[in-house]
């Protein structure tokens, strides 16, 4: 059964659909686009919510779900126009990524962070990033992509090593580092920049994922080595008798 704030939360992606196919005009393919997109998220929530301990979604959830009902509009835009209606898409993902730090702090503050959200918020900017990553292809080329797909390689590479789930202390650079990929996709679609710009900004972005990814498998890879290394008996000691 559907829980009553996921059914809201997909009732909100087809109204801003609908909202945005006012302002903006959208075709089949970005409603179909928008609404599996909605569905989608929809179906992951509720699944992890028959999964965990909590049964409604709180309020720094409900902040991720509105986040994500952007995405699905960038989605929608992204996929009917082909990059036509920028100016509308640029403003909309940028919104988007604003509320990343919101729902983290409505989390804290009234004390409910939990695997759920955490895990909600982190697919919402891997898919962000990945759409984004798929427009700005448009005009730079196809390594682009690398960005937006990089997470979910390290997410097929934890299926062949699972040590790769292992958790990851926190890092401030991590989170920075992500950040910047949104603000540098989001800036390279709008346009504004030179060409060469935004192909330097951008290969720059995709340098400092590079060594993110790099880092944290380096620090899992060196935790799996030293779990898996055989321990040596301790030798008895046996003191000398005079």
């Amino acid at each position: 059964m559907i829980n009553p704030g996921v059914f809201l939360g997909v009732l909100v992606q087809l109204a801003l659909l609908g909202g945005l196919d006012a302002v903006v005009g959208l075709g089949p393919l970005g409603w179909i686009a928008g609404t599996v997109y909605g569905v989608a998220v929809g179906g992951f929530l509720t699944y992890g919510l028959n999964r965990s301990t909590a049964r409604s979604l709180g309020p720094a959830d409900a902040v991720t779900l509105g986040r994500s009902a952007l995405v699905g509009c960038v989605t929608a835009l992204v996929v009917d126009t082909a990059g036509r209606e920028i100016a509308a898409m640029v403003v909309i993902a940028s919104v988007a990524l604003a509320l990343d730090a919101v729902d983290g702090q409505v989390a804290r503050r009234t004390g409910t962070v939990s695997p759920l959200g955490a895990r909600f918020d982190m697919e919402v900017d891997a898919y962000l990033i990945l759409i984004l990553s798929v427009t700005v292809a448009q005009s730079l080329g196809p390594w682009v992509l690398t960005i937006g797909a990089m997470r979910y390689v390290f997410v097929a590479a934890s299926r062949l090593w699972p040590w790769l789930n292992n958790p990851l202390p926190s890092s401030m650079a991590r989170k920075t580092v992500a950040a910047v990929q949104g603000i540098v996709l989001v800036t390279a679609a709008s346009t504004l920049l030179p060409l060469w710009t935004a192909y330097a900004v951008t290969l720059g972005a995709l340098g400092l994922l590079t060594w993110s990814f790099g880092r944290d498998t380096w620090w899992l890879l060196e935790q799996h080595a030293f779990s898996a290394a055989p321990v040596e008996p301790r030798r008895r000691v046996t003191a000398d008798v005079a």
